[in-house]
């Protein structure tokens, strides 16, 4: 699911509005006929995955964040927590000390609320990792926007290096 409503549209024969919303029959007729999925399945995911990566509504469904394709999830800019924090692989601090956060092919950087969400995230890469502390109150009042997602996935353009430390947690 995550790869057709984020990724591929295209490739399963769907088509996203332009807020990424999509059709729940027809995912579940797409991933019923290509993957065995049947629609029990699709609402256990839904309704149960620790990561809330999809909203249902009105028999419309649509991923949360993390598109690779061009969608506009017509989020409202608010004020952030004090602090956010993001998971990621200890391979990666030599460039993100160097340039930031930045939010490669998806439309922004993930950042969690609390670091036991952010260390979820990073176990989950290869190898080390390591928790980034953020100062979000500093990038707010300094004009970044963020945004909140429906899954509470806190989404920012980038993160400057100057608003990280590496602080927060190491293993």
């Amino acid at each position: 699911m995550s790869y057709v409503l984020r990724h591929a549209p295209d490739a399963a024969g769907l088509t996203l509005d332009a807020e990424g919303w999509v059709s729940f029959d027809d995912l579940e007729k797409v991933l019923t006929s290509k993957y065995g999925v049947s629609r029990a399945d699709i609402v256990e995911i839904i309704d149960n995955s620790p990561k809330k990566r999809f909203t249902l509504v009105d028999n419309r469904i649509r991923a949360n964040q993390g598109h690779s394709v061009e969608v506009d999830l017509a989020l409202t800019p608010v004020e952030p927590p004090a602090v956010l924090f993001h998971g990621t692989s200890l391979t990666n601090w030599p460039s993100i000390a160097r340039e930031g956060l930045k939010k490669m092919e998806r439309h922004h950087v993930h950042l969690s609320a609390d670091i036991d969400t952010a260390k979820i995230v990073a176990v989950r890469r290869k190898g080390d990792y390591i928790i980034l502390r953020v100062d979000a109150a500093a990038m707010f009042s300094e004009g970044h926007s963020f945004f909140v997602a429906d899954n509470g996935v806190w989404l920012a353009e980038s993160v400057p290096v100057q608003y990280l430390s590496r602080n927060a947690g190491t293993l």
